[in-house]
């Protein structure tokens, strides 16, 4: 699972890297004005459904399936539950996309009703959507076949897709800019193309480990596929809880001023680093590992490796949350203020980046505890629980975005995730699924500890270097910030080192034997 989950979460960080060289073209190129949000609508509407009926649902239903299958009737069978599941979404998303777009004014005024007054800004989004949303289909197909390598310990090319997505959104803003309308409508081009790009790839994965099958075949319901389809129907409901949390919070920044779609979509990008890292690594690797050995009948063997999921996602995550809790002005200045771009603009992004990364402990959590439920068949759980978070979520939103304005948008994701995670593992305890075991118990606190020595440490030095002369300059803001994560990491593997909560030689004689 360690090398899993370092392969992932190394392929993960390579694509956030040049996700962050995306955005600060874009923010450079479109700033946080009316041609930016209408773009990062047009990007959130495919990857609404993507996680809808893509990465989330289905995978909770069809990995779990898939490697049962595999386990227990070997690959043909195996090729086969993966042909007609692959079959039935291309199918069933085909519909919806030409359905979408030929409906896209109508959906848009439901989503962005703060925008239907100008139509300018409404017709912008209207035709963006209109080209991004096929990207839908590629995606969740790329989905489908990325579970097939996962299920067989093939992670890296699967991992590795997303930086298609990047170098083709920056290729394009690019190349095709002076062809089109605006840069906004060739990024929009580049995300649909670099979907078919990504699909293509991990096909081609497939086949090279002996797991290929057709995208398109005759469909056919058979007793396993309406087995993963009954699976994925609370999954599907679960995952259109969380979807609807977010299109809550598009709905409601829809009613603020201008930008602030922007500033939640830059804070976010930030803080999706350590959670695509560390978060999606985690929850990717572990299901599989969960799923073999329930199905093997090793109860104790599934607990460890709840628990040590548990342990890395804290070690890992704490201390980047008070990392970007302490450095959010410094890292928003480095990334994204330039051109179009202001200090303005850049201390608002901040100050939602800070209110999401009081969350992204809880964010990574929900991926450690997800597949406890998932690996057992039980995708109506955290349905439930979904259902009670979005209630929170809108009632915080609509309370705190009265103080905070987009700020308690940002606030408000956060404390819904906490509670999403503490439900998970409150219910995983009660039904004795989940416990924290010594070591874990005895960690948390020294981990909780170093995160806030770092936190104050590199918070004191930021005060005390930014505002300095000659600090203006980018190359000059670079340094310092570069300065200051070096320390940062310094201090807290340090201090974990002398409290005992994190033995580096143990992780590194791990990875090197893994």
């Amino acid at each position: 699972m360690l090398r899993n989950i370092l392969t992932i979460g190394g392929w993960t960080f390579a694509s956030r890297i040049l996700g962050f060289a995306r955005d600060m073209l874009i923010a450079a190129t479109l700033g946080a004005g009316p041609m930016a949000d209408a773009f990062f609508i047009a990007l959130r509407l495919p990857n609404l459904f993507r996680r809808l009926f893509g990465e989330g649902a289905f995978n909770a239903a069809f990995v779990p399936a898939f490697t049962g299958t595999l386990t227990l009737e070997g690959p043909k069978r195996a090729r086969e539950l993966a042909a007609r599941m692959s079959t039935l979404m291309t199918l069933w998303l085909s519909l919806l996309v030409g359905l979408g777009m030929l409906f896209m004014p109508q959906v848009m005024r439901v989503l962005t009703p703060g925008l239907v007054d100008d139509p300018s800004r409404f017709g912008l989004v209207v035709e963006l959507s209109r080209i991004t949303f096929p990207y839908l289909v590629f995606i969740c197909l790329t989905a489908l076949v990325s579970g097939v390598l996962n299920a067989v310990d093939r992670f890296a090319l699967a991992a590795g897709a997303p930086l298609l997505f990047n170098l083709f959104a920056i290729g394009a803003l690019f190349a095709l800019t002076p062809f089109v309308a605006s840069p906004a409508h060739a990024l929009a081009w580049g995300v649909t193309v670099s979907g078919v790009a990504q699909l293509i790839l991990v096909v081609v994965a497939c086949h090279k480990v002996g797991m290929g099958f057709p995208i398109l075949s005759f469909p056919r319901l058979t007793a396993e596929t309406r087995a993963v389809l009954k699976r994925m129907v609370p999954g599907v409901l679960g995952a259109s809880v969380t979807q609807l949390s977010l299109a809550i919070d598009i709905f409601i920044a829809s009613l603020l001023p201008v930008g602030a779609i922007s500033f939640l979509t830059y804070a976010d990008r930030v803080a999706q680093l350590p959670l695509g890292v560390v978060g999606a690594a985690v929850g990717t690797a572990l299901l599989p590992v969960l799923s073999r050995q329930l199905r093997g009948g090793k109860p104790l063997s599934a607990h460890r490796s709840m628990n040590r999921a548990v342990e890395l996602s804290l070690a890992l995550t704490l201390p980047a949350a008070a990392g970007l809790i302490a450095l959010a002005e410094p890292i928003v200045r480095v990334l994204f203020q330039r051109g179009a771009l202001g200090a303005e603009e850049a201390v608002l992004v901040g100050e939602a980046l800070r209110a999401y990364a009081l969350g992204l402990p809880a964010f990574v959590l929900i991926k450690a505890f997800a597949p406890g439920f998932f690996a057992r068949g039980d995708t109506a759980t955290p349905v439930k629980i979904g259902i009670a978070v979005v209630a929170v979520n809108l009632s915080l939103s609509l309370t705190l975005t009265q103080f905070f304005g987009h700020v308690g948008i940002a606030l408000a994701t956060s404390l819904a995730a906490w509670v999403n995670a503490g439900l998970l593992s409150g219910i995983l305890a009660r039904r004795g699924h989940f416990v924290a075991d010594r070591r874990l118990r005895r960690n948390l606190w020294r981990l909780l500890l170093a995160a806030a020595l770092m936190a104050a440490v590199v918070g004191g030095l930021m005060l005390a270097t930014f505002p300095l002369p000659g600090t203006g300059t980018g190359p000059v803001r670079l340094a310092i910030l570069a300065a200051l994560v070096a320390v940062g990491a310094g201090v807290y593997f340090g201090a974990t080192q002398a409290l005992g909560a994190l033995q580096l030689r143990e992780v590194l004689r791990r990875g090197r034997k893994a």
